[in-house]
């Protein structure tokens, strides 16, 4: 089988799709992850203080997730040769926006998934402390009654379902 002869439009979406997966992740890690933290702010300061307009727009495409994706798409369709629909140069015209497109789709759900998490933990942080917080005024509160039982004179346990007498009605 040859992949630049013997491609259906199945096997082309499929391609499509998987291709894009490796251009997000290429693209969000160099534009956003700690590995690549130095160089961003080298490109995001020569962005803001290069003297010419072009200048300044080709450093910022480096701190552009999306502006990346384009680089990165324009590397793998030189490395794996991947056409969409027409087997010559406009095949990969097609393909370079598409890869774009389906790419950057991934990369914002992502992001959507990851705020998702994000809100989700301190949604749960949140409870937490306001049950460590209930909890302490609970503790605190029976801790009270304790010592005012022992004041009264009757040094017993706080009322609970055990000690509990049940008068009958009468």
């Amino acid at each position: 089988m040859d992949i630049h002869t013997d491609m259906t439009i199945a096997r082309q979406v499929f391609w499509l799709f998987v291709l894009a997966l490796p251009i997000a992740c290429v693209a969000r890690t160099i534009v956003y992850e700690e590995v690549f933290r130095e160089p961003r702010e080298y490109c995001q300061r020569k962005s803001q203080t290069c003297r010419t307009l072009l200048q300044r727009k080709f450093f910022y495409l480096f701190t552009c997730e999306y502006c990346f994706s384009h680089y990165v798409t324009i590397f793998f369709l030189f490395f794996t040769g991947f056409r969409l629909l027409i087997p010559d140069w406009r095949g990969y015209v097609l393909a370079f926006f598409a890869l774009v497109l389906v790419a950057n789709a991934y990369l914002n759900l992502y992001a959507r998934l990851k705020l998702d998490i994000t809100s989700e933990k301190k949604q749960i942080e949140r409870t937490e402390k306001v049950i460590e917080a209930t909890e302490k005024a609970i503790q605190q509160q029976e801790r009270g009654l304790g010592k005012q039982s022992e004041i009264d004179g009757n040094p017993t346990k706080l009322p609970g379902p055990a000690s509990r007498t049940h008068a009958p009605d009468a």
